[in-house]
This record gives C-alpha cells, structure tokens and sequence, in this order.
C-alpha cells in the first residue's frame, strides 16, 4: 500500500456535484486537502497554486471539456474521471486515467477508485466492455492528445512495447497498448490480426493476392505497402468472411 497523501482538486461545472464529491472525500486519511474549479480556465488557474497529485474531472462542461484541460497542461498526477456519461469511459483509456465513475457517485464506487488509488494500481480503469464500431478514443499519439473513431482505424502494428495506429484521416502515432489488449477490445466482427504484430480493419480491404508458401498479401485502403498474411492466420480470415 502507498502511503501518499493527495492535494486533490475536483473540476466540475455543477456546483452541487463538486460539494457532494468534496464531502465524500472528506472521510478518507489519504486525502490531504480538497480543492475545487469550476471550468476549465478556473482548473488551470487552481493548478498552478496548489499543484494537485490528483484530479476528479467532469468531461462535458461549458466551453473546453476535461480532455482539453489535459491537453493544455503539463500533468504527471493521477486522474479519475466522474461524469454523467459512460460514452467516453473508452476514449479516455490512454489518458493515464486511474478509474471513471458514473454519476450519481456512489460511497462503495468511490471507495474502491481510492483504494485503486492507495495500493499503487498501475491497471488500467476497469472498463471491461469492448469497444463499439462508433466508439471514439482519446489517444497520445505523440505529444497530441486526439479523438480517434474506432471506425477510421485501418491498421494497428506492434512495436516493441508499443502499438502504432493507422487510420484513414493520416493519423500514426505509437500507444502503450499490447496486441493482446487491442485484439481483446475491438470488435471482432470489423477486426482481425492477420499476423502475430498486425490487426486490420476488415472495412478497409481492397485486394487480397496470393503470395508464396500458402501466404498471402493484401491491400487496405491508404496504406501504401500490403500486408502478409502467414498460412495460420490466412485460416482465421477465411473463416471471418464465411
């Protein structure tokens, strides 16, 4: 168990919601101080005074959005999301997010995002649902933080520790996400890995030539050299397209 105690600040447009998340936290040895914005401007202001470890953040306020918040600041802290809408529990996944609650925040959720908090998880937030075909994410790629649609992803390619992503807007950048973790997520009846370190998006597919050793090579839409399919998981895409 960490023994970190947290300036925390919770940004959040309802005024009620705030005072009621601050109450809730009150009771908690872990939490040092609780400290409170409004918007986003009023967020980056509070930052800068009281340099927060941790941020409970709304996402759909007034003007800028908690997204824009993390993109117009330096961050290293943790951040639980809290907001009324579960649609962007799954875009928020590369956003060193330590937990989402849906409101109404309940004392038993809130109690285990902070014992999420205290044993020092480095998991992911619990969002064990797959992805949707029209799900949006929110990604670092790069140094730019970006929705991306499921949808528009063409192509995703491990790279060492890392995936890169490709999708039909020219986007390409490098997520700290395994194989094994996109291959789990999205939906399986759009994707497919067609090798150990590359999955496609089946939408893009515009040629499939046969290559050598029972193999194949094939073509997706706005990616400019094709990809080989080795025998194994050439089977698994014919089974796909029956």
């Amino acid at each position: 168990m960490t023994s970190n105690r947290y300036k925390v600040l919770v940004v959040d447009d309802e005024r009620l919601a705030r005072k009621e998340l601050i109450n809730m936290l009150s009771g908690y040895e872990c939490i040092e101080s609780v400290h409170e914005a409004e918007d986003v401007n009023s967020a980056i202001n509070m930052i800068g005074k009281i340099d927060p470890n941790l941020i409970f953040l709304d996402i759909q306020m007034p003007g800028d959005s908690g997204f824009d918040l993390l993109n117009k600041i330096d961050y290293k802290g943790k951040v639980i999301f809290a907001t009324a809408f579960d649609e962007y529990a799954l875009r928020a996944f590369e956003v060193n997010a330590l937990d989402y609650l849906l409101k109404p925040i309940t004392h038993e959720r809130l109690k285990k995002a902070i014992e999420r908090l205290e044993s020092g998880s480095a998991e992911e937030p619990s969002l064990e649902y797959k992805l949707k075909y029209d799900d949006r994410l929110f990604l670092t790629l790069g140094t730019k933080l970006v929705f991306i649609k499921v949808s528009s992803i063409i192509a995703i390619e491990s790279e060492g520790d890392y995936s890169r992503i490709n999708t039909i807007e020219g986007n390409s950048g490098l997520v700290s996400k395994s194989m094994k973790e996109w291959e789990n997520r999205l939906p399986l009846n759009y994707f497919c890995r067609i090798h150990r370190s590359t999955i496609i998006n089946l939408e893009y597919i515009e040629k499939i030539d046969n290559w050598f050793n029972y193999s194949y090579k094939i073509s997706l839409k706005s990616i400019k050299e094709p990809y080989t399919i080795s025998r194994r998981y050439a089977k698994i895409l014919k089974e796909r397209f029956r």
